[in-house]
């Protein structure tokens, strides 16, 4: 009889687990679809390396308005408004970075060259010190000065603000 009470409550345990499985997973509602929003965009990507300091900078800027600044001293996190990202978008304009070629190099390496390579929108040109074209020089040089304000202000309050001058 011990026997025959002992296989009775195996058998009621086994059929409780297999109910509780089959319910756990089964019961042919499908979970809801979860819409999760578009990661931003790389609108701009900075990097300039090389120099007799040795720089290896570079600035990140995401349509978001997020920004990330590096450089071998200092990281941190930046914050552009739309009106930044309106004079970034001015700037490459005039400056017709879209018709640019992908390469402005020197044929010869030079000692203590900096050397750029600027994304933006897509688009990559790679270039050098002595080899710049007038129109990306205009860029090279304002994004130098953002890098020198966001790798200086402490609080990062407003490294931008080197946008803002004239061309």
């Amino acid at each position: 009889m011990r026997i025959r009470n002992r296989s009775i409550v195996l058998f009621i345990v086994i059929a409780f687990l297999l109910a509780a499985l089959a319910a756990a997973g089964c019961l042919g509602v499908r979970a809801p679809s979860v819409t999760r929003p578009t990661p931003p965009a790389i609108m701009l990507d900075f990097h300039r390396t090389g120099g007799i300091a040795g720089l290896d900078d570079r600035l990140v800027i995401f349509d978001n308005g997020a920004a990330i600044f590096s450089s071998r001293s200092v990281s941190r996190e930046l914050s552009l408004n739309q009106s930044d990202l309106n004079r970034i978008a001015a700037l490459f304009s005039a400056a017709q970075f879209s018709s640019l070629q992908g390469n402005y190099t020197l044929r010869h390496e030079g000692a203590d060259l900096i050397h750029y390579s600027v994304t933006y929108q897509g688009k990559t040109v790679n270039t050098e010190d002595s080899a710049v074209p007038p129109s990306l020089q205009v860029i090279l040089d304002r994004m130098n000065l953002v890098i020198r304000d966001a790798s200086i202000a402490e609080s990062s309050n407003q490294p931008f603000a080197s946008l803002m001058q004239q061309t």
